[in-house]
């Protein structure tokens, strides 16, 4: 069964900041200010690092027990590679990640072999993982001029 998540986004006054609203909680969205920023918040493409760095974390502490890891700490370092030229306008090259790495820190007593099960069972169940990895049919549902 699927479950629709929403989200509501909205520009602030000045500079290029954002409001991201889900479920009452909000998100500040911004852009550093050499690329026409405030630098008050993350930029979109931050996030989404953030995001896949936060669902493999959710899913380590969530799937641990069920992969024999006794998980005391996890943390995950992320990152990509973009062009913003792209962005920007002023190259025709991808606009979007070309490349995003990470390396998932285990604190463990449950050894290497055991870690590297999880990390195998976390990549293939981490939902934002798999949106990056397989992609996303975006759809516009409409252009509402008010």
């Amino acid at each position: 069964m699927l479950t629709t998540f929403k989200a509501d986004v909205k520009k602030l006054p000045g500079g290029l900041q954002v409001e991201a609203n889900t479920r009452g909680f909000k998100i500040l969205l911004d852009e550093p200010a050499d690329l026409g920023g405030t630098d008050k918040g993350m930029n979109p493409v931050e996030a989404v690092l953030c995001a896949l760095g936060a669902c493999q974390t959710i899913c380590a502490a969530a799937f641990a027990k069920k992969c024999g890891v006794d998980l005391e700490d996890f943390h995950v370092e992320v990152e990509g590679d973009l062009d913003p030229d792209g962005f920007l306008d002023l190259a025709d090259v991808r606009n979007g990640f070309q490349e995003i790495r990470f390396t998932m820190h285990f604190k463990t007593k449950s050894g290497q072999e055991a870690a590297e099960k999880l990390a195998d069972y976390i990549e293939s169940h981490c939902p934002v993982g798999d949106c990056l990895e397989n992609g996303v049919k975006l759809v516009r549902a409409g252009v509402v001029v008010e």
